[in-house]
This record gives C-alpha cells, structure tokens and sequence, in this order.
C-alpha cells in the first residue's frame, strides 16, 4: 500500500486550504510540492506529521511511520556540538561508539569534517543547515519532511545544498516530501514535482523527472521548457 492523503478537508478563519483533496506520494522517492506561499504546503506537512489534524479525511499508509523533519531554520540545539547533535537522534539501541561512528560518517557525507566539536553559534547558516540534513538522516526515521529549508540562500549554495542532500539520500533512500515555492530548487531536488494551486488547493500539474540530481542543469533544453510549464503553472 502507498503513501495517499484522501478527501481531506482543513480550513483556516472560514478559508477552505483543502477541499476533498486527494495525492498520492511514492515511497523512496523526493516529492516535492510546489505552490505560491500561503496555499497551505507546511498546512499539508504537519497534517501529514501529526502536528495538524485535519477536518476531516483520512490519511493511509502512514500508519507507524516515524518522521524526521528539516525546516527553514536548522533548530540545531544550541548546547550540544555537532557530533552530539546528530548522535542525539540516533537509537539508544546503538551503543555509544556505534553512534559516535555513524554521526561521523554523516559528517563526512556534509563535508564537515574538523567541525565536529563546533557548536551552532560557531557555524555559518549554510554549515548550520547541512547539520540538519545529517540529523534528519541520522534519526531512524522512514518519511522526511522537508519545509522550505533552503529558503534565502543564493543559488550557488542552494546546489550545494542540494547535492550534500542528494548524496546522502542515494545511500539511504528515504522518502522525502519537499515543500517549496521557488522552481529551480524543485527542477533541481525533486523527482515528481506536484504544483499546487491557491486554496481551495487542487492540483495544477504533476511532473516526473527521470534525470539524476547530478545531471540536472537548469540551462539545459529541456529544463528550461520545465521551468516555463512550472511558472505557468503557478500563475494559474
């Protein structure tokens, strides 16, 4: 059985965000969903995480599914180094030197090596986030939720923030439900993209990418004329 939000309905102040809507994600894949801001994306996330209930609707598939979060914010604790923050999510299963191994192979896959005794408020945003990234795949988690957490940065670093996650994804294939507003970092992250429209949310289009992570190039061809079928799309 997949993962599928049906017939949901979630309203705001006498504002209907969701109206018997219905989508369906693929396990092991990055979703991402991109719409305009304030048509109810983190509404459907934290639905979806058990932060939110709906109105009414039923959700299948994410019954005992544990989830893992990375927001626009790292919300790295600040009192822990970044050794100790990704080891804090490990399983208490693991013995000590297993999670002290595997928080240091995290480290490696963000290219962090040397800042493994640095605190939070040592780090740049961007050094900041790619912890978050490590810790979300760290926690022994089956679905991650990703909120708009590559908002503000430029887009040399958006890339490289995209290849640090896509790197550690294709070892670890988790599946991942990206919210987002902006097209380049759903043409360069996601692998079916769903464009919301303005509430009452519907579906405007649905695109699937077949290209790697690594072969995507936003002046190629073929993403450019993805680029415009998604611009249009928001604009509907």
């Amino acid at each position: 059985m997949g993962l599928e939000v049906k017939d949901l309905n979630k309203g705001y102040n006498g504002i209907d965000l969701y109206r018997d809507f219905s989508l369906s994600f693929p396990e092991g894949t990055i979703t991402c969903i991109l719409g305009p801001s304030g048509c109810g994306k983190t509404t459907l996330l934290n639905i979806i995480g058990r932060i939110t209930s709906p109105d009414s609707g039923k959700l299948t598939g994410f019954e005992g599914k544990r989830f893992s979060y990375i927001f626009q914010e790292a919300r790295l604790l600040p009192w822990k180094s970044v050794q100790g923050n990704i080891e804090f999510v490990m399983s208490r299963e693991l013995t000590a030197h297993e999670r002290h191994e595997q928080a240091s192979g995290f480290i490696r896959l963000v290219d962090l090596e040397g800042f493994a005794g640095y605190y939070p408020s040592q780090l740049s945003g961007g050094m900041r986030q790619r912890v978050s990234i490590a810790r979300a795949f760290a926690c022994n988690s089956d679905i991650i939720l990703m909120d708009e957490p590559l908002k503000g940065l430029d887009l040399p670093l958006k890339q490289s923030m995209i290849k640090w996650f896509s790197q550690i994804w294709k070892a670890d294939r988790r599946t991942v439900i990206f919210v987002t507003h902006d097209v380049d970092e759903a043409l360069l992250l996601g692998k079916e993209i769903v464009v919301f429209s303005r509430p009452p949310v519907r579906i405007v289009t649905h695109v699937k990418i077949e290209e790697l992570t690594e072969n995507r190039f936003l002046e190629n061809d073929r993403f450019k004329k993805l680029k415009q079928i998604l611009i249009n799309a928001l604009e509907v």
